[in-house]
């Protein structure tokens, strides 16, 4: 009986360390900063680990009244290349944290 409840304490132990890694990489993700680019450049867009947009970077080129729904597809695309960055990045964090566990399904930072 001693055994198991020695288990039991090792587990939890394990347990809290996996909470802090998970807090340290939650903490890490807001300070990351990850750049998704449309149009060979001329548009970035800059989110954090936590797919918050931070920036947005037109190319001066690019401000001429006609080509106004160009820019605005630029800027969508340059958001989802960025979007999309952040979350293959989560999930190789992820794998390094659960020792390569896939997450549930559904399950996001």
């Amino acid at each position: 009986m001693f055994d198991k409840l020695k288990d039991l304490g090792g587990l939890m132990q394990q347990a809290q360390q996996m909470q802090q890694k998970m807090q340290d990489l939650q903490a890490a993700l807001e300070r990351l900063e990850i750049v998704g680019t449309s149009g060979a450049g001329l548009v970035k867009v800059t989110v954090n680990g936590k797919n918050e947009t931070r920036k947005i970077d037109i190319d001066a080129s690019l401000f001429k009244p006609e080509d106004k729904g160009v820019v605005e597809d630029l800027i969508v695309a340059a958001a989802n290349d960025a979007r999309a960055k952040v979350e293959q990045t989560v999930q190789e964090q992820m794998r390094g944290i659960t020792g390569g566990l896939p997450l549930p399904p559904g399950f996001n930072l």
